[in-house]
């Protein structure tokens, strides 16, 4: 029907006019790498798992994760979630409750009894690798390179498995029953775990068919310092304590007094057991102040909350049966400590020293190609040592020194040790960039604060080896889930497809995001600007 002067469209359509002809930019859809997924050393898929638990299908949401992390309860206890710290909505409100969320989706699975499925018949290789080590690294490592067909054999000198997670991490913050649940899970697709086997000799391992290996022994010794004693003072390692604690059935007498030296983490954990072991005091002498304490602040929070002391800018001299002798110390313009030449003398039945942990590598000396400097083993890109087919992680090469770091070293190195094996070099997908703050349309979200989770009240842990921090239920769970701003890609909220002038946004399919038909975009970017999480960028036209 012909139209009056000027009109060319009928009510309520652009779709006469060819808009996209005036257009000199275009939005285009693109994903990002979500701050916390970057933020990750296991490498999680953390946007995706979060968003099939906001949607209420949990093992869905379990199975992504375990994708890349074999141990969703234990990280959900253990790890220091440094996706939180990345976490965009930090900047609205508060991060992300990403680690109690993982515990949930982990401690769901133990109760409901999810299990992974062994390799199917056809992916079966026939490769045998040695792993050597049960700790977190050699146990994620023989995790994935079992998922990936090939034949693993984990051997361990101790008498259980777990490595540090369990001679290193006090059950109030792991519970065994916990740690052994989520490795029984890994044997159970045909892993074969060998304990009490030391390998002292690695040319001869290699020399029963293994066609790779990978070093996983973890760094199970305590660092000693020079500290002139009388022959009736006690003095311990925290590592080799902690480790008597958890295999020994008569646990270590400690007295009534006890001081521990160091400011990392193990030292908060040696403080924290030896309370429960029935110190009446315990007390930290760490050298500089708790500025410059590497050990975690919510660690320091709790150790405190159950009557723990700590004692800073201070250093130990001298100890002596019942008493030692402690220098006060006074950090410099560079933040050393330095000696003030201040004196005092504490009250103290025994003394744990917590400066640090090394790996044994004597098992190493003599073989060729491995190079071995300041007691850590050197490694290149794909976690290989200088010797073919024998790669190395966690705590015995370069790196920070956490669970899930090791984790995320044995994920690494599976995939390159499968590369290696089919002769075929594996390369690791590019990435895309990362979904920043400033990307974000966060007025679309709510303030919503995330959920705590409950703690025993602290004298009565004190007394216990009973768990400290408890867990969410579904609803707090599912809650914190629904937190997620799913920074850098489309959750297909519909903002888009309702704000676009021309139309020109068109639904692919319910649910599953948006194409633009460029014919009728006008480059107006409104799509770009209602966007809340970032996930469409204005481009110049081709």
């Amino acid at each position: 029907m012909d139209k009056p002067f000027a009109i060319t469209l009928d009510l309520g359509s652009s779709l006469a006019n060819h808009t996209g002809s005036w257009r000199t930019e275009k939005p285009l859809y693109v994903d990002l790498l979500p701050p916390c997924n970057q933020g990750c050393p296991a490498g999680e898929n953390i946007q995706q798992w979060l968003f099939h638990a906001e949607e209420g299908n949990y093992e869905a949401a379990w199975r992504q994760l375990t994708q890349d992390n074999p141990f969703p309860a234990i990280m959900g206890r253990v790890c220091y979630h440094p996706c939180e710290t990345a976490c965009n909505r930090a900047q609205v409100d508060e991060a992300v409750g990403i680690n109690a969320v993982e515990r949930f989706l982990g401690d769901q699975a133990l109760e409901l009894g999810w299990a992974f499925e062994p390799p199917a018949a056809e992916l079966l290789t026939g490769k045998r690798v040695l792993v050597i080590g049960a700790g977190p690294s050699g146990l994620s490592a023989a995790y994935h390179l079992r998922r990936l067909g090939h034949e693993v054999t984990v051997r361990d000198a101790g008498p259980m498995a777990g490595g540090m997670m369990r001679f290193g991490i006090p059950s109030y913050r792991l519970p065994r029953n916990i740690l052994d649940a989520e490795v029984k899970r890994i044997t159970d697709i045909g892993v074969t775990l060998e304990l009490n086997t030391k390998v002292s000799d690695l040319e001869g391992a290699l020399a029963e068919g293994f066609e790779a290996v990978f070093l996983a022994v973890g760094a199970h010794i305590g660092k000693r310092a020079y500290i002139p004693a009388g022959s009736s003072a006690k003095i311990l390692d925290a590592v080799s304590y902690l480790h008597d604690v958890e295999t020994q059935e008569e646990k270590p007498m400690l007295g009534r007094r006890v001081v521990v030296y160091g400011g990392g983490n193990t030292a908060i954990d040696a403080a924290r057991t030896a309370k429960r072991l029935g110190a009446e005091e315990a007390i930290i002498v760490y050298r500089r102040n708790r500025d410059k304490m590497p050990a975690h602040d919510f660690e320091v929070q709790e150790a405190q909350e159950e009557g723990i002391l700590l004692k800073w800018l201070s250093t130990i001299k001298h100890v002596d049966e019942g008493k030692m002798v402690v220098e006060k110390m006074a950090l410099d313009e560079t933040g050393f400590p330095q000696p003030t030449g201040e004196f005092e003398e504490l009250e103290a039945d025994s003394l744990i020293l917590a400066l640090g942990q090394e790996a044994d590598l004597s098992f190493l000396e003599g073989v060729a190609g491995i190079t071995v400097a300041d007691g850590v083993v050197a490694v290149d890109g794909t976690m290989m040592t200088g010797r073919a087919g024998i790669f190395a992680g966690g705590d015995m090469v370069p790196a920070e020194r956490t669970v899930t770091v090791a984790v995320g070293h044995g994920k690494k190195a599976a995939r390159y040790i499968d590369g290696y094996l089919r002769g075929t070099a594996y390369t690791p997908p590019a990435k895309h960039a990362v979904a920043t703050f400033d990307k974000l349309t966060t007025w679309y979200y709510a303030d919503a604060p995330h959920q705590h989770r409950e703690h025993l009240e602290g004298a009565r842990r004190a007394s216990t080896f009973d768990e400290v921090v408890t867990g969410l239920d579904e609803e707090t769970a599912q809650f914190e889930a629904r937190r997620c701003m799913s920074c850098g890609n489309c959750f297909a909220c519909d903002n888009c497809f309702g704000v676009c002038p021309d139309n020109a946004v068109k639904k692919t399919s319910i649910g599953h995001g948006y194409e633009i038909d460029y014919d009728y975009c006008k480059g107006c970017g409104m799509c770009v600007a209602e966007c809340p999480c970032g996930s469409i960028h204005m481009v110049p036209e081709d």
